[in-house]
C-alpha cells in the first residue's frame, strides 16, 4: 500500500476550512518559515480512500476475536462513547468556574464513590492519566506516607518476577530500589522468598491479584500480612480487575492503594494510543496526599478540593475526562448485578476455552484460571521446530488478533490468552478449533507456520531489523 506521500500531485487541495471570521495577523518573522513544509497534495476523494484502506487493513474488536492477554481488549457498548459526546461534557473547559459545571462534577464524584466501592478503598483521584501513571502516583503516595513519619530508609519495593514491566519501572522512577521475587512451582508469590525479602528497609510491594498469569494467589491475606507487619505499604495493580470485580476487592485482600486501568476494565478502547485513564485509590490513612483536584458535595453542591499533605498534581486538571464519563456510564449501566456477573463471564470463558485447548496444547499452569490463562508452546517448538511467534502469526491468516507473545518471563514460549466476556461461545470454539488446525499444520507442514501469514494484508516482516533500524519519516526525492 502506498504511502500517502506517495499519492496525489502539485495542485490538488480541497477545503475542509470554514473562511476565517476574526481579523487576521500576520506571523513575526521570527516564527515564519523560510520555505513551504512538504505535506502531501490531495483531493478530498484521494484522502477519504487512502484512510478506508487503511481502517480496512486494522485489526480490532470490531473485526475479530482480539484475546491479548493482560489487557482487556473487550467490545465497549456504543451507549458509553454517545455519552461522551453529549455536548454538556465534550465542549467544557476545566478553567470554567465550579457552578458552572457542577454536572461535570457529580460524573466525577459519582466514579469516585464507585470506584471506593468496587475496589474497597476509602478515598480516590482520578488525575493519573494511563495504568503506568497511576501506578508512579500510587507509588508516590507510599513515598509521601513513609517520608512524611520520618522513616526514610525505606527505599525498596518489592516486585515478583512475573508482574507487569512498567512495575519495576515505576518504581525506579519514584527513586526506589526494586527487590525481585521468585514465583512459586505454582505461579504464585513464594511466600519464603517473600519472607526473607521484607526488612526496616521495606517500602511496599507491588502486586496484582490474580497475577500475570491468571491465577488467584490463595495466600493473598498472608502476602500482605508480612509486608504489613515489616512495615510496608500493600500495592495493587489494578491491570486484572477484569477478573474479580464486584466480587472481591483490593481494600478487603489487605491492599493499601490502588490503580484501576478504566481503559480495560471500565470501556474506553484500548490501543491506538489511547486515551487511557488509571485512577488511583487509598485506604484513609493515605488520602492526605492523593493529588489534586478530588471532588468534595455539601449542601451547596459540588467543590473542588486539595489535601493539605498533597503530592501536588500528576496531570493536568481532572485527568481524562470523557474517559471517565464512558467508565460511569458502563458502571452504572451494569449495576450491582452486572458488574460481577462481568467478570463471571470472563472467568467462565477463560476456564472454557482452556480445557478446549488442554488436550493438545501445554498449559503453563494446569489449573483453574481466573480470567486469562498461558499456554506453554515448548514442546511443539521441541516436536515440530515451530515456536509462539509461528503459532501466533499463523493466527492471522484465520483472521484472528494473536495472544501476547513471550509473556510473563517466567514462561519463555508463552501465549497468554483472555478471551474476555463479551465473546460468545461460538467465538471460542472457533477459536479452538483455529488451534487445533494449526497444531496438526505444525506436526503435518512446520514449514508453513514458519512463513506464515500467506495470507494477511502483510506477510511477516523482518522484525529484527524493524526495530534496530525503524524508518519514523518519509524521505523526499528533492
Amino acid at each position: 500500500m502506498e504511502l500517502i506521500f506517495e499519492i496525489g500531485a502539485e495542485g490538488r487541495k480541497l477545503s475542509l476550512l470554514p473562511e476565517c471570521d476574526v481579523p487576521e495577523t500576520a506571523m513575526p518573522d521570527s516564527l515564519s518559515r523560510t520555505a513551504a513544509p512538504h505535506l502531501p497534495q490531495l483531493s478530498e476523494n484521494e484522502i477519504s480512500r487512502h484512510y478506508t484502506k487503511l481502517a480496512e487493513r486494522t485489526h480490532g474488536v470490531n473485526n475479530g476475536f482480539y484475546p491479548l492477554g493482560s489487557c482487556t481488549m473487550k467490545y465497549n457498548p456504543k451507549v458509553d462513547e454517545e455519552a461522551a459526546a453529549l455536548p454538556g461534557f465534550n465542549r467544557v473547559h476545566p478553567l470554567q468556574n465550579e457552578k458552572t459545571v457542577q454536572g461535570s462534577m457529580a460524573v466525577m464524584k459519582k466514579l469516585q464513590d464507585s470506584l471506593a466501592e468496587i475496589t474497597g478503598m476509602d478515598e480516590f483521584t482520578l488525575q493519573p492519566a494511563a495504568g503506568a501513571h497511576g501506578e508512579f502516583t500510587g507509588l508516590l503516595l507510599i513515598k509521601s506516607y513513609h517520608t512524611d513519619r520520618g522513616d526514610t530508609k525505606r527505599n525498596k519495593i518489592i516486585v515478583p518476577d512475573s508482574a507487569h514491566g512498567t512495575n519495576p519501572a515505576s518504581a525506579a522512577m519514584c527513586g526506589f530500589e526494586v527487590v525481585s521475587i521468585p514465583s512459586a512451582e505454582d505461579g504464585c508469590v513464594d511466600l519464603e522468598a517473600l519472607k526473607a525479602a521484607v526488612g526496616d528497609d521495606t517500602a511496599g510491594l507491588m502486586l496484582t491479584n490474580p497475577n500475570t498469569v491468571g491465577l488467584f494467589d490463595k495466600n493473598i491475606t498472608e502476602i500482605t500480612r508480612i509486608v504489613h507487619e515489616a512495615g510496608g505499604l500493600c500495592y495493587y495493580d489494578g491491570a486484572n480487575l477484569n477478573a474479580v470485580m464486584g466480587i472481591v476487592r483490593p481494600g478487603d485482600m489487605g491492599f493499601d492503594c490502588v490503580h484501576v486501568n478504566l481503559h480495560k476494565t471500565f470501556s474506553t478502547p484500548h490501543g491506538g494510543g489511547g486515551p487511557g485513564s488509571g485512577p488511583v485509590g487509598c485506604k484513609d490513612f493515605l488520602k492526605d496526599f492523593l493529588p489534586g483536584y478530588r471532588i468534595r458535595e455539601d449542601e451547596y453542591g459540588y467543590h473542588y478540593s486539595i489535601a493539605d499533605k498533597t503530592m501536588g498534581a500528576v496531570k493536568m486538571f481532572h485527568g481524562n475526562f470523557l474517559v471517565i464519563v464512558r467508565a460511569l456510564t458502563y458502571i452504572m449501566t451494569l449495576g450491582k448485578e452486572g458488574i460481577p456477573e462481568a467478570s463471571s463471564n470472563a472467568v467462565l470463558n477463560a476456564n472454557y476455552l482452556r480445557k478446549k485447548l488442554d488436550d493438545v496444547y501445554t498449559m503453563a499452569y494446569d489449573t483453574t484460571c481466573m480470567h486469562e490463562f498461558v499456554m506453554d508452546i515448548a514442546d511443539l517448538l521441541h516436536e515440530t521446530g515451530c515456536s509462539a511467534l509461528d503459532v501466533a502469526k499463523a493466527m492471522l491468516d484465520y483472521g484472528i488478533h494473536p495472544p501476547t507473545m513471550y509473556f510473563p518471563l517466567i514462561v519463555h514460549e508463552a501465549l497468554m490468552v483472555e478471551p474476555c466476556e463479551t465473546e460468545p461461545r461460538e467465538v471460542l470454539d472457533s477459536f479452538a478449533d483455529c488451534l487445533h488446525e494449526i497444531y496438526k499444520e505444525a506436526h503435518d507442514h512446520p514449514e508453513n507456520l514458519h512463513s506464515a501469514p500467506h495470507h494477511a494484508a502483510i506477510g511477516r516482516p523482518d522484525e529484527v531489523e524493524a526495530a534496530r533500524h525503524p524508518v519514523v519519516r518519509y524521505s523526499w526525492d528533492d
